[in-house]
């Protein structure tokens, strides 16, 4: 693979083959059912956020199965539990024919459910929260044996029932049922049949019982109580009651698949209509292209012909990653699109790092084969540090997330981990073979004419470091004041409650709010959003059964219809204080391990101070931003968590930059001054990392402007992220890392491992 030839070909076989598996994406659908289904459903799965649905989390209630259990086995009655909830769910969803439901089990103890197209929940909550354990009961009277337990139930009309506690029949028997009708007074039942063994059993005990009613007890109560007739010995049997056809045939499915091992609770309830998602569609596709062309508008700008090969890169990069998501059959989501984004404007990051390494080379006077070569190998360090220390913070952040979160933490890895093989291996294929064009005449790149005169000579950036760090803390200090005082507007994420949008084009805020208090609904907050006649209202946090039962959710809607009869509902998130809580302390551990993987990274590549530098002027950038959620607004939920480890990945890959710079110039020149060192570093690098947060700041710019509050939790505080960490990179992590060298200097410590890095840098490098 070491021609030209040879790499062009085996480089242009693995696009093709990414390229080919994104296509079915783009396909119209009369010609993807011409294809093989292998293949055409080799697709990116859209999230409940873009196609519209309803998600569910359940939490499995083990107390009674682990009450008064040996300790050692909790751990195993739970797993099985959970396991066995999952398929008897499946099979509910299953029976109600219900399209593509996907259920996943999601930590220790809970069940997430995603049902597409499924815009009110309610009767898939009843179902999934009914536990269905049916058992039989003889009703106590003489016969009963002296010494038998005996227990009282409610009936479905109120009335009581003494029955014996010893069960008669386990419902386990019972192989299928279907709603009928019973032919003599039309009225629904339920026709059952019991297995081979529940068949023996019924009949041997109807034999030797006539006369005495048989209990149907279903979750503790009473169904239906009637007496035995005659000896039932064909396997099959019925149960009336004061059913409707809807819920005699609710009890069959029931039934069918089998009870719950636990009851299942419902902690948190997300649903979005397929209105709102085909709108978030069209906003991340159109602030997505809108954003790519800014950035290939810029490069092309800047480099001209070489700003061509990026943009071509870039291109293929976009390809590949959607073909590798369709492989790995990723789900798309709104968050991700987000990320998506965001890692192109990253991307570019590579190919201006080796430009400006190439044009480094061309000054020193090198043909442009060497320095084509010497800039690969100068840049390949830096472009592994800094994209190893984002996907640090990235893979974090699919550790701790859920749902739509994890789509952006998905998209923007396969971003980055692509961008690294079209920088390195495609990008620079085209550029070899445009360099073997030239002969030995000069390869030349152009860029900023003003740019390239103010980084000939070294500015001292570092005379500002005691202004720059003075300015840094008292803004942070000023972040962790207005954290405590007005504090983060936080999302129900983190906050629990209800948020229900509403859609009545025919009220106004204030019929709204008097119709809500007439029926009882004052404490609901009611907010305009968006056009006319779109409202946000919101309920406080809830106990864990509200948000179990969905009443509330369900009185507000029947509230809101009472005022407007054409009200919808485009979006329900309803979260309770056990996920709210799980949550926070999610992001806090997200948060100081991402630093902490930052810190023990740097370290091993570099040394102490250089990753003790970083991860100071890290913290500093996190507080100034979230003293920018303070300050605005802007609303901190789950996706703010993501600009979160995004901004962490973003700033400390900035500072790599920096820092790669510092320690080849340290290798070069150990007894330098520290402080000119630095400063010569900074310049050097200054074109770079001007053009790079330009590049990521384009790429975001129309999401921020056009996207609305669908994502402005992410793409603003990114905004405000770029400036500071790039800022940050030359008046705050610099003179940080001066003070720290320079101490280092007086305990007679080098500046550097021992290690020569650049030889195993050239040994790395394709």
């Amino acid at each position: 693979m070491k021609t030209l030839f040879s790499r062009a070909l085996v480089y242009g076989l693995i696009i093709l083959f990414g390229l080919l598996s994104a296509l079915p994406n783009v396909l119209p659908e009369s010609t993807l059912q011409k294809l093989p289904d292998w293949y055409s459903h080799n697709q990116l799965t859209l999230g409940l956020d873009l196609r519209g649905g309803s998600h569910l989390l359940l939490e499995v209630d083990t107390s009674e199965l682990t009450r008064n259990k040996n300790p050692a086995l909790h751990d195993q009655i739970v797993r099985d539990a959970v396991e066995q909830s999952v398929e008897v769910v499946r099979r509910r969803l299953d029976e109600t024919g219900m399209v593509e439901p996907m259920i996943t089990r999601q930590g220790s103890d809970s069940i997430l459910v995603q049902l597409p197209g499924v815009s009110d929940p309610h009767h898939i909550r009843e179902l999934l929260g009914t536990t269905a354990r049916m058992t039989f009961h003889w009703a106590a009277n003489t016969h009963s044996p002296g010494h038998t337990q005996l227990i009282t139930v409610e009936g479905e009309g109120g009335e009581r029932y003494r029955l014996e506690e010893r069960v008669a029949l386990e419902g386990k028997h019972i192989s299928d049922a279907r709603l009928a009708f019973n032919p003599d007074s039309g009225e629904p039942v339920v026709n059952f049949k019991l297995d081979k063994d529940g068949a023996r059993r019924f009949g041997d005990m109807t034999q030797h019982n006539v006369g005495r009613a048989l209990a149907i007890v279903l979750d503790n109560k009473v169904i239906t109580a009637p007496v035995i007739r005659s000896a039932i010995t064909g396997g099959s049997g019925e149960i009336s009651g004061s059913f409707t056809s809807a819920s005699a045939n609710d009890l069959a499915l029931l039934l069918r698949a089998g009870a719950l091992p636990a009851p299942l609770k419902v902690i948190e309830e997300r649903t979005v209509g397929p209105d709102l998602g085909s709108d978030s569609i069209a906003m991340g596709v159109n602030t997505g292209i809108i954003g790519a062309l800014l950035v290939f508008a810029f490069m092309l700008g800047i480099y001209g012909r070489w700003g061509l090969i990026a943009c071509v890169g870039l291109a293929v990069n976009i390809g590949l990653s959607f073909g590798v998501l369709s492989l790995l059959g990723a789900t798309l989501t709104l968050p991700g699109i987000a990320g998506f984004i965001l890692s192109i404007g990253m991307a570019v990051d590579a190919n201006i790092l080796i430009n400006e390494r190439i044009r480094e080379e061309t000054r020193r006077g090198e043909t442009a084969a060497q320095a084509l070569r010497a800039g690969f190998q100068r840049a390949y360090s830096t472009i592994l540090d800094s994209n190893v220390t984002s996907l640090i913070a990235i893979s974090l952040l699919f550790l701790v997330g859920s749902g739509p979160v994890r789509g952006f933490a998905v998209t923007m890895a396969v971003g980055l981990i692509i961008s690294m093989f079209t920088a390195i291996a495609f990008t620079r294929l085209i550029m070899e073979w445009r360099v073997s064009k030239l002969g030995r005449a000069p390869l030349k790149i152009s860029g900023l004419t003003w740019l390239d005169k103010v980084s000939e000579n070294t500015i001292p950036f570092l005379r500002a470091r005691f202004f720059g760090i003075a300015a840094s803390a008292v803004l942070s200090l000023a972040a962790i004041g207005l954290f405590f005082s007005p504090g983060l507007h936080y999302g129900i994420d983190f906050s629990g409650g209800t948020v229900i949008e509403v859609s009545a084009p025919e009220t106004n805020v204030s019929a709204l709010r008097n119709g809500l208090s007439a029926q009882g609904e004052s404490a609901v907050a009611i907010q305009e959003f968006g056009n006319e006649g779109h409202y946000l209202l919101r309920l406080p946090m809830q106990s864990a059964e509200d948000v179990a039962s969905g009443e509330s959710v369900q009185a507000i809607k029947n509230a809101v219809q009472a005022i407007a009869p054409q009200a919808e509902f485009p979006r329900v998130e309803m979260v309770g204080p056990r996920v709210s809580g799980d949550f926070g302390d999610a992001t806090i551990l997200a948060i100081i391990v991402a630093g902490l993987g930052m810190l023990g990274y740097l370290w091993a590549r570099f040394e102490s101070h250089f990753a003790l530098a970083a991860t100071l002027t890290l913290a500093l950038d996190l507080t100034k931003t979230i003293g920018f959620f303070a300050l605005t607004g802007v609303e901190f939920n789950l996706t703010a968590v993501a600009a979160l480890l995004a901004l962490i990945g973003y700033s400390v890959n900035d500072k790599v930059v920096v820092f790669d710079r510092i320690r080849e110039y340290l290798r070069i020149n150990p007894n330098k001054p520290l402080v000119q060192l630095l400063n010569e570093s900074i310049t050097s690098t200054l074109t770079r990392t001007t053009f790079t947060s330009v590049t990521t700041f384009l790429a975001l710019l129309p999401m921020a402007i056009a996207g609305g509050s669908a994502v402005s939790s992410f793409s603003l505080p990114m905004l405000f992220g770029i400036v500071i960490g790039t800022s940050s990179s030359i008046f705050i992590a610099a003179p940080i890392l001066l003070w720290l060298g320079e101490r280092r200097m007086r305990q007679g410590k080098s500046q550097l491992h021992v290690v020569n890095e650049t030889q195993r840098e050239i040994d790395l490098l394709p």
